[in-house]
């Protein structure tokens, strides 16, 4: 099975940046589009960002123009650049093999106001 484990999250103020990333194992990752999920309390997890293993990628909305994602395949690693953060932007982020079963532990980011 494959193993996602993030990190990068932390405490940070509006305007502020923050990188996570997200290594892969278990798996072969160059094959597989990966994508970034997070979920805020009481609410639905939702879509950040996906990149495909061609490297194509596709944005929420809410984040356009402001996160990045991107990927390493000789380190199994997909990272999400965040920067402007907004209060919004405080949720649990979650790490996905792209439109499968398999994801991470998560890893929290606070945006203070």
């Amino acid at each position: 099975q494959v193993q996602l484990v993030e990190s990068g999250g932390g405490l940070v103020q509006a305007g502020g940046s923050l990188r996570l990333s997200c290594v892969a194992s278990g798996t072969i990752f160059s094959n597989k589009n990966m994508g970034w999920y997070r979920q805020a309390p009481g609410r639905q997890r939702e879509f950040v960002a996906v990149i495909t293993s061609a490297g194509a990628t596709n944005y929420a909305d809410s984040v356009k123009g402001r996160f990045t994602i991107s990927r390493d395949n000789s380190k199994k690693t997909v990272y999400l650049q965040m920067n402007s953060l907004k209060p919004e932007d405080t949720a649990v982020y979650y790490c996905n093999v792209f439109n499968t079963a398999s994801w991470g532990q998560g890893t929290q980011v606070t945006v203070s106001s």
